[in-house]
């Protein structure tokens, strides 16, 4: 039968290969998710520019029907 003593060391140093193994996985898992963030913050930002886009096209669309529709009701 095995010392105790020597059992507690092997699972001591299984232990600590496991965590330094799940250290590095979660890492690996938090840079992915940084990458990840990053990459929607950009998403995010180029749906903003085109919404701003579309809707001071809208705007603008607006207006010269608001123009129009004044010039014809000034004529009645």
């Amino acid at each position: 039968m095995a010392e105790p003593e020597n059992h507690t060391l092997r699972v001591l140093r299984e232990f600590r290969e496991e965590f330094a193994d799940f250290r590095t996985e979660t890492r690996e898992s938090f840079a992915n998710l940084g990458d990840r963030l990053d990459d929607l913050a950009k998403v995010l930002a180029g749906e903003m520019v085109t919404s701003r886009h579309t809707d001071a096209s809208v705007d603008e669309r607006l207006g010269n029907i608001e123009r129009r529709l004044s010039v014809l009701e000034e004529t009645k």
